[in-house]
């Protein structure tokens, strides 16, 4: 279901083989490294807590309210900001890269997330919803989430990434098939007045930002940022055309982020606009066109009411408006053909969280959703010929509720259903259990089941183009549902050592995919079924100075009912990352390993081999007052790493940037 979407030189070394059972060697060299490091005071920041603290640290998108992390019907993995300044993340997804069990694959064009072995190339990211502060991000049209440079927040304004593993539906509805990615953003009380910063890095690349924020005597609290990001990326060689694309690797994105909060109130907006190259020629293109680009614009607007109407009765009303556009350019043979969709949508959402009844902890609301706008249009420009004109509205509406309920002080049953219902006639039940149990104050063990579903979206459902071969509509389609089961034990180790074990059983039916029909047209049908068994690990230690080491290891086999491996599947994920205070304290380094297994393409016979990265950031915000530096190394050792293409590619893999570096100055007033 892909829009449109290179390759380094052709001297570049291949991908340096890593090895998982390597790992605990690792782990234990870098465990004796710390033990020299001076106990000098830290900053009062999470990364400071003791990991028992970081486990009862409460969490919101599991279950809708404030929890203890411990007592979520889930996994939850957060990424604080300290952890996104030390390791020098640039966009979400190289926050979501660090994340236990997920990869992200790049095709030049769109960042594309997996989960547990499923990671279908070119999937807009609709088997996740994107969340920014519980405001549901994913358009109305593809039903994607965007997470690269065309993310709508800058990285600089999250306070914490919130990540939910598994089906969500039961609370969040559509979209919600392998988890929940909530960003939450910082308040203005955090940056207590004006934060500019500026960026430069490799391949002619700049960044610069411009926030303000305070709370101020009246209780209005104010959050206002904008921000710019652009690159003219390489010049990059593909031997599929034996020559290289010029200039069309650019990347330009504006945003613009306000957040105001007054009493019971918090009014949101955001926009973001973002235009890349594409230098792949996917589709058939004419290969070095400058004129093959597409553009991703959105927008929401967001007003959230919270009271606590009695001491067991609180309350939340959400009212939101967004947009979403694309456009992409793409010439053939001379002539211009152009896409573009146009998305339209307003909502809003009830919630009560209702405790008055003993042992009982109820959430439940309805949600409702308007589609005003999901147009798709494709035409030549020059001559003018219409190919498309599709013109639709649509609407759905979802009822929840969950019942947290405390069978003893030591268990926690948790129970949730939700009903869900759209225009186009789909309907879908989707239950959620939990079962959690704390064997003492430092062991808990869950046992979870859950099943979620994905509704076909627009484009699957009624997007046309004339080929060869044609593509062709299926209003018939029916909803991707999965079926998970799953076990997590979470154990902390005195004060400082906490571990994470889960091991997980899913199966998907309805699987949406395009195929090729008899007569050689193309059309997206119901057609497979997919399943998948893994095990996911997980370390992480905290020292008293300041000092952090995270480290996760997975296993999965995600399959075909026949059997056969997933295309862009790996079935080994290995990562490590290393946080020290370094210089008498001064600086910070952020050393992280990430290991990706080979995976399977669409291209018969080809595959993309195993890779490990290695990115180094030096961050310091005790230079001078105000003033926070940051300087990072990613792909430290320069190997050359691949992604498989997906089917509108003539590439079978698509080469990823070698070492590339980045400078980053900020200064708070």
């Amino acid at each position: 279901m892909d829009r449109i979407r290179p390759s380094r030189a052709p001297d570049s070394t291949r991908c340096h083989r890593f090895r998982p059972h390597l790992l605990p060697a690792l782990l234990a060299a870098l465990a004796w490294q710390a033990g020299p490091v001076a106990a000098t005071a830290a900053p009062p920041d999470l990364a400071s807590f003791a990991l028992e603290d970081l486990l009862n640290m409460e969490v919101f998108s599991a279950s809708k309210f404030q929890q203890k992390a411990s007592e979520a019907p889930s996994a939850v993995t957060v990424i604080t900001a300290e952890e996104i300044m030390a390791y020098g993340h640039r966009t979400l997804a190289d926050i979501l890269k660090t994340i236990r069990g997920v990869y992200v694959s790049y095709d030049r064009n769109y960042s594309y997330v997996g989960v547990r072995g499923f990671g279908r190339p070119g999937d807009y990211n609709t088997r996740l919803l994107l969340l920014v502060d519980g405001h549901r991000v994913n358009d109305n049209v593809y039903d994607g989430g965007l997470v690269g440079s065309d993310f709508i927040l800058d990285v600089d304004l999250i306070e914490r990434v919130e990540f939910v593993p598994g089906p969500g539906s039961a609370i969040y509805g559509n979209n919600a098939l392998f988890g929940v990615i909530n960003v939450i953003t910082k308040q203005g009380r955090q940056l207590d007045g004006a934060e500019v910063s500026a960026e430069v890095a490799s391949h002619d690349t700049w960044k610069t930002r411009a926030s303000y924020g305070r709370r101020l005597d009246n209780g209005l609290e104010v959050l206002l940022s904008i921000g710019r990001y652009d690159s003219q990326g390489q010049n990059l060689f593909y031997p599929e055309f034996g020559g290289t694309a010029v200039g069309l690797d650019h990347d330009r994105a504006d945003n613009f982020y306000g957040k105001f909060s007054f009493a019971d109130f918090t009014l949101s907006l955001a926009h973001a606009d973002r235009k890349k190259g594409v230098p792949t020629a996917s589709y058939g293109q004419d290969f070095n066109d400058p004129r093959s680009a597409t553009i991703d614009r959105q927008s929401f607007l967001d007003l959230q009411y919270q009271q606590r109407l009695t001491e067991q009765l609180e309350f939340t009303g959400r009212a939101y408006y967004g947009l979403y556009h694309f456009s992409g350019d793409y010439p053939y043979s001379g002539v211009v053909n152009h896409d573009r969709t146009d998305g339209r949508w307003w909502g809003g959402e009830l919630k009560f969280v209702h405790t008055a009844f003993q042992n009982h902890k109820l959430v439940f609301g309805a949600e409702y959703q308007r589609d005003g706008q999901r147009d798709q249009a494709n035409y030549d420009l020059d001559p003018y010929a219409v190919y498309l004109d599709d013109r639709r509205r649509s609407q759905r509406w979802g009822l929840y509720l969950q019942d947290e309920y405390s069978l003893s002080e030591r268990t926690l049953l948790s129970a949730g259903l939700r009903f869900d219902r759209s225009a186009e006639g789909h309907e879908s039940v989707n239950p959620r259990l939990g079962l959690i149990h704390r064997w003492d104050n430092t062991t808990t063990l869950k046992a979870l089941y859950g099943t979620a579903f994905r509704a076909p979206d627009a484009y699957e459902l009624y997007y046309t183009a004339l080929g060869p071969p044609d593509q062709l509509a299926n209003p018939n389609l029916r909803p991707e549902k999965i079926k998970t089961y799953e076990l997590v034990l979470e154990k902390v180790i005195g004060s400082d050592i906490r571990l994470t074990a889960a091991t997980y059983h899913y199966v998907i039916d309805n699987l949406i995919e395009q195929v090729t029909l008899p007569g050689g047209d193309l059309m997206f049908n119901n057609i497979a079924q997919a399943k998948a068994n893994g095990i996911e690990l997980e370390a992480e230690r905290r020292w008293a100075d300041g000092s952090q080491l995270r480290a996760s290891y997975s296993w999965q086999l995600a399959e075909r009912e026949d059997g056969t491996w997933l295309d862009n599947s790996p079935r080994h994920l290995a990562k490590l990352n290393w946080s020290q205070p370094i210089l008498g304290n001064r600086w910070r380094s952020g050393l992280e390993l990430q290991y990706l297994g080979s995976r399977r393409t669409s291209h018969p016979g080809i595959s993309a081999g195993s890779s490990v990265v290695t990115n180094l950031t030096l961050t310091s915000s005790k230079l001078a007052k105000g003033l926070e530096v940051s300087a990072g190394i990613y792909n430290l050792f320069d190997q050359d790493c691949v992604d498989p293409g997906s089917d509108e590619h003539s590439q079978a893999l698509l080469h990823q940037d070698g070492r590339t570096w980045r400078l980053k100055l900020g200064y708070r007033f």
